[in-house]
């Protein structure tokens, strides 16, 4: 039997620049997914570059179920003073409950560091410092992987507590078996989705291969609509880039709704339907609806 063998990837071979490359990858819902699983807890994206007084903090997210508000600060190289002091500044800013460094490698004094502060703040407050790696096995694609150096104390049972205690509204359990019901639908017809796991909240969010946009599929219960829209955290010129081709883009898929949304960072290009996700009769014919256009999103935007 031939085994290949491990090899750590410089992180600056992979990503040339901290904020602009490797921000807008670990932002991507795939991949914010991989840093979920190592936590043990469901992030979701509020925003990336979020100013923080004079400031900004890399990634802002939110724990999916408990609501409790995350920061997250990336350095792709050693810990230092200067992003220890950041990361409480915008932890105080933002009233995060869990707080994440993620580096190149974590000095003896900063890990101690984190762990002074798990163990002298009280139950609300969470450090974390973990190292991103890249390895490779032979001519491999690169493949991430996050190692927690610091963690709080008793963690899963502050995880475990905080889903317990969180508030399910009647309409955040219907959106929960909504999507649950969407996942298991796509699966049966095997498309070629990069399906997630399904949370009580009004989106379901679909990476396909980029790091600046994303496939969105949305649930708005005031308006009775279903969507199906692209993405765009923060990057007007990707929108600009799909403006380009709008008439190609339209002849391929249907009229779209280009949301340029001037005075935020995010843009959309959204497509929508009427639909009431109360009449559960509907639920597959809704399920198709937005499956096939995510399909249909997927193969056409990739191009451009």
């Amino acid at each position: 039997m031939n085994l290949g063998r491990l090899r750590q990837v410089e992180l600056k071979e992979i990503w040339k620049h901290e904020a602009y490359n490797f921000t807008t990858w670990l932002a991507m819902p795939e991949n914010l997914e991989l840093l979920s699983e190592e936590i043990d807890i469901e992030l979701s994206l509020i925003g990336i570059e979020q100013y923080v007084g004079r400031f900004k903090v890399d990634i802002f997210a939110e724990e999916s179920v408990g609501g409790r508000k995350v920061i997250i600060e990336n350095q792709l190289e050693k810990t230092n003073h200067d992003h220890l002091g950041k990361l409480i500044t915008y932890a105080s800013g933002l009233e995060a409950e869990i707080i994440i460094w993620i580096v190149k490698d974590v000095l003896e004094e900063h890990r101690q560091a984190i762990d002074w502060l798990n163990e002298h703040t009280d139950e609300h407050i969470n450090f974390f410092a973990i190292r991103m790696e890249v390895w490779k096995i032979g001519n491999s694609d690169p493949a991430p992987k996050f190692h927690i150096v610091s963690k709080p104390n008793d963690w899963s049972k502050s995880v475990k507590s905080s889903v317990q205690s969180a508030e399910i509204t009647d309409l955040k359990a219907l959106q929960h078996k909504f999507w649950e019901g969407f996942k298991e639908y796509a699966q049966k017809k095997s498309w070629k989705l990069r399906l997630r796991k399904a949370y009580p909240q009004h989106w379901y969010d679909i990476g396909f291969g980029r790091s600046d946009c994303y496939i969105s599929l949305t649930l708005n219960s005031q308006k009775n609509e279903l969507g199906c829209e692209i993405y765009i955290p923060d990057s007007k010129e990707t929108f600009d880039s799909f403006l380009a081709h709008k008439e190609e883009i339209e002849s391929r898929t249907h009229t779209l709704d280009w949301m340029d949304l001037p005075t935020k960072k995010a843009s959309r290009i959204k497509k929508v339907i009427s639909g009431n996700i109360e009449k559960e009769s509907k639920w597959e014919e809704y399920f198709e609806w937005l499956g096939s256009h995510a399909l249909e999103f997927q193969k056409v935007f990739s191009e451009y």
